[in-house]
Formats: C-alpha cells, sequence, structure tokens
C-alpha cells in the first residue's frame, strides 16, 4: 500500500472499484488492476481512490462526496525504531551500573566502612624508609644522650662514654621496639572489633 492519506474502503467504493476494474472503455489496464487491487475490504489509499475516479468521465462515475460518504481516515502509528547492538550493550551498561548503585545504596549500612587507620604497617616503601630514618635517628640521640651522661659521670673517660652511648642506643630501641607492639596491638584490636560488629549486624539484619 503506497504512502499517504488512507480511508477506510465503504461499499460505495468498493463498488465502484470493482465497476472500474471491468471498465475497458475508459481505463487503461494499469488504472483498472489497480482498481482490482483495491477492491478488497479493508483501508485505501485516498490518492489510488482519486486517481482512478479522475480517470473516468463525469458520466461514468459518482460524485467524489457521495462516493467518500461514510468513509474515515486510517491513523497508523509510527513504526518503532530498531536500536542497533552498540546502543543495546551500552544501555545495558547503564542498566547493570544502576542496579550496582542501587545495590550498594541498599547495603551501605551493612557493609563495614574502610578505616585509612587500620592500614597494615610498613604497607609502601615510603612507610618503611620514614620508619628507617626514625630509627636512626632514634638511635643516634640515645647514643649522644648516653655518651653525654657517661662524660659527665665518669670524668671524660673515653671507654666509659662509649659504653654509656651504646646503652643510650639499647636503650632507645628497646623502648622503639615496645611502642612499635603497642601500637600494632591497638591495630588489630580495633581492626577484630570492627570485623565482629559488622558480623552481627549482618546477622541481625538477615
Amino acid at each position: 500500500m503506497s504512502d499517504g492519506l488512507v480511508i477506510t474502503s465503504t461499499d460505495p467504493i468498493r463498488s465502484f472499484l470493482v465497476a472500474a476494474s471491468g471498465d475497458w472503455d475508459h481505463l487503461s489496464d494499469e488504472l483498472r488492476d489497480l482498481a482490482a487491487s483495491l477492491s478488497t475490504p479493508g483501508s485505501v489509499p485516498y490518492k489510488s481512490v482519486r486517481t482512478v475516479w479522475s480517470a473516468l468521465p463525469a458520466s461514468s462515475r459518482p460524485p467524489l462526496r457521495l462516493l467518500l460518504d461514510g468513509s474515515h481516515f486510517v491513523f497508523t502509528g509510527p513504526k518503532p525504531r530498531q536500536k542497533n547492538e552498540e546502543l543495546k550493550a551500552r544501555l545495558k551498561k547503564l542498566a547493570e551500573l544502576a542496579e550496582q548503585r542501587e545495590y550498594a545504596e541498599l547495603v551501605k549500612d551493612v557493609t563495614p566502612k574502610k578505616d585509612n587507620n587500620n592500614t597494615e604497617p610498613f604497607s609502601s616503601y615510603k612507610d618503611q624508609i620514614g620508619f628507617g630514618l626514625h630509627v636512626v635517628l632514634l638511635m643516634f640521640t640515645g647514643y649522644l644522650v648516653g655518651y653525654a651522661t657517661f662524660r659527665a659521670l665518669f670524668n671524660h673517660n673515653p671507654v666509659m662514654n662509649a659504653a654509656g652511648g651504646i646503652l643510650g642506643l639499647v636503650c632507645v630501641m628497646l623502648l622503639e621496639t615496645l611502642l612499635f607492639i603497642i601500637r600494632a596491638s591497638n591495630q588489630d584490636m580495633v581492626k577484630n572489633k570492627a570485623t565482629l560488629s559488622y558480623n552481627i549486624h549482618f546477622s541481625l539484619c538477615c
């Protein structure tokens, strides 16, 4: 069916088209075939009906107003556009991202939050270098303090001064080791507490 205005095929229109399909005197073979193809029930293009009607002499055709009496316009909706594969893949990915955001929003109160303070000690080269410089500085400071203390106590005795520096260095190392153990223990306690709290919260929610 050709594009353009479409109307319903009424009995007068079908009778007219049937009669026109057998009019050998005024219509060409093409127009007779057109009239025959349009004479079936349903809808017909107005332009085609008007073409057949115009080709007939006025004495052999009904008035156009009477011919179209009782007929109505037929409106068809536009065909849905076909989505290409790339667009379908993008829409699918966007839908998956939206679902992930919705899921994260739903479980945000259940999932334990990451705590930057609970990171493993010396997890990077920067931390290792910083700790090494810190230890070297403390060792040097402990040695100087011990050396100066024993020098004041033992009247500038080189052997005792050196022994005092070594003793100060050892004391500082022991103190730093003790502090490191305490910090590591506190981090483990905080991490275990957070894990236990998450498990309890998750069990209550389920």
